[in-house]
């Protein structure tokens, strides 16, 4: 027989614990480089960009895009990073709640 309760007992168990592993992703930092560390960024388990570093040695350079491009690639290699880092903090916390949907994406739960 379907336990109606049980399930919403059950699914209110999954956002308690959906909703701490997101408070908990604020606490990930991820720095990620570029150009053998004359870029750095720090992004946190939200993928919110904490800082920026620029080594003095390229603040100079006339080359604006290389500068751009070297800070891009720190940015986008800090957010994948970090962006894997949530998803395992996520599955940890989740584990055993919900079912094991192949293709089941916790990025939709916040990430």
């Amino acid at each position: 027989m379907f336990d109606m309760f049980g399930m919403m007992g059950k699914m209110k168990e999954v956002q308690a614990k959906l909703k701490e592993a997101q408070e908990k992703l604020k606490d990930i930092t991820v720095t990620a480089e570029s150009g053998a560390g004359l870029v750095k960024a720090t992004v946190n388990g939200q993928r919110k960009l904490l800082k920026i570093e620029i080594d003095e040695t390229i603040m100079n350079v006339s080359d604006r895009e290389m500068v751009n491009d070297l800070v891009v690639a720190a940015v986008n290699n800090a957010m994948l990073t970090a962006g894997e880092r949530a998803q395992e903090e996520m599955k940890k916390h989740t584990e055993g709640l919900l079912p094991n949907i192949p293709g089941l994406d916790l990025g939709s739960f916040g990430l």
